[in-house]
């Protein structure tokens, strides 16, 4: 596929490209074993040697076609799909640390991630140190170690919204030796792509708008192609040295720019699962074809809902970073010029009790645990996700008693501010 197509020709094309005689549809390889006729070659596979497919585990047909279309996407060399947005997170990180390392995360990002790395990484030995992202990059770099591994951080933090300075955060680390790992869930690149801004590897969460439609959870791993493992040998040892369970092969020396995905294949993959089912990557495809589609018609309703609720006399506040005034303007005109996210979030005048009775009165917008589907949707962190933290960690965590996020949907903007406003007068 021409790199130099638009995202909205990539979203309908790319990845699968079939040959005479082939379905134009991406086929669901619905198979976790493929023939071979000789044993010889069913080695070389096994070696790394030689390029197939003979267990779905490591590689499927169907999970390559929809990872090459999500690698076309963001600019990428390589990508894979994993199971869910937790593992592609996890895989993305393990993929170049080992016990005893060191990760530096900004503090803002999804709950899923921050006990991720706070506290399930930790128990293997990883420390992960966590920082204001909009810190200056000099504090930043203090959180730094020899042993530290990588920088993270997500485009749009879920659920604090803030925008990451991409260019900032690539500097820091990039001075320190060591890739910039983005989140791009909730911007997806239609509205980013965080290599044109210095991240070397992006992650996903598919579950959210790739699939759009709540009915597969999934993630993925784009990488770069640009971050010199080599270069940093020493701190990158399982790229760069022998790889003594296949026979002492060099990820780097063997496979170049796609050493970095081919190691998360051939070893995480082999190791520890997380491989996505065929038919979900193919229900995946499906929401790729219209993603460019439905990131505007997110993005246009929520900035009109976050208008909407900025002037009404019952809310107390707006956070939406395509809001002018919002703390994240400036920088989502710079890194989000189209748009940001169909996700915003306010708070009620009369506090938590106001917000739990509001979101009890509506009708057409659902209380679910999902984020970023086509149907709206809203959650009360301090009530639902949160609600086994104490007021100190609520408070760490920037959750106050109020606040509502508001996943808005494609649906027609006045049936949603109608059922907005028949909520916050009942």
């Amino acid at each position: 596929m021409d790199k130099k197509q638009r995202p909205e020709t990539l979203c309908v094309q790319a990845g699968w490209q079939p040959a005479g005689g082939e379905p134009r549809v991406l086929p669901i390889v619905q198979s976790t074993t493929f023939k071979y006729a000789s044993s010889e070659q069913m080695g070389r596979l096994f070696d790394l040697e030689e390029s197939g497919y003979f267990y779905t585990r490591l590689q499927n047909p169907t999970n390559d076609a929809v990872a090459a279309k999500i690698n076309a996407l963001e600019g990428g060399v390589a990508a894979i799909l994993t199971s869910s947005g937790q593992a592609a997170n996890y895989y993305a990180l393990f993929n170049i640390c080992q016990a005893g390392d060191h990760l530096v995360s900004a503090t803002s990002i999804y709950g899923g991630t921050y006990n991720l790395f706070s506290v399930t990484m930790k128990k293997q030995g990883i420390e992960v140190g966590f920082v204001d992202q909009d810190a200056s990059e000099a504090e930043i770099a203090r959180a730094f170690k020899p042993n530290t591994k990588a920088l993270f951080g997500e485009t749009i933090s879920n659920t604090g919204l803030k925008v990451l300075d991409i260019e900032k955060f690539a500097r820091i680390a990039h001075k320190q030796g060591v890739p910039l790992i983005v989140d791009n869930t909730f911007a997806t690149p239609i509205n980013c792509r965080p290599f044109e801004w210095g991240a070397d590897i992006v992650t996903h969460s598919t579950t959210k708008y790739m699939d759009g439609h709540a009915t597969s959870v999934g993630g993925a791993i784009v990488d770069s192609g640009r971050f010199d493992w080599e270069a940093q040998a020493n701190k990158f040892p399982g790229l760069t040295t022998p790889d003594a369970s296949y026979h002492g092969i060099v990820y780097t020396a063997t496979f170049g720019k796609e050493a970095y995905i081919t190691k998360a294949t051939a070893q995480l993959m082999r190791d520890l699962g997380s491989v996505p089912s065929p038919h979900n990557s193919f229900l995946l495809n499906l929401g790729l074809e219209t993603l460019h589609l439905r990131m505007p018609r997110h993005c246009a309703n929520a900035l009109e809902m976050a208008r909407y609720l900025q002037k009404h006399p019952k809310v107390a506040w707006v956070n939406y970073p395509g809001l002018p005034g919002d703390r994240y303007h400036d920088l989502a005109a710079k890194y989000l010029p189209e748009g940001s996210c169909g996700v915003l979030t306010f708070g009620l005048k009369g506090g938590r009790a106001e917000a739990v009775a509001f979101m009890d009165r509506l009708r057409l917008v659902a209380i679910v645990t999902h984020v970023a589907d086509v149907r709206s949707s809203v959650l009360h962190p301090a009530s639902h996700t949160h609600r086994q933290l104490t007021e100190a960690q609520l408070k760490e965590a920037g959750i106050p008693h109020d606040l509502i996020r508001f996943s808005v949907g494609i649906e027609h903007i006045d049936d949603l501010i109608s059922d907005i406003e028949q909520a916050l007068t009942d």
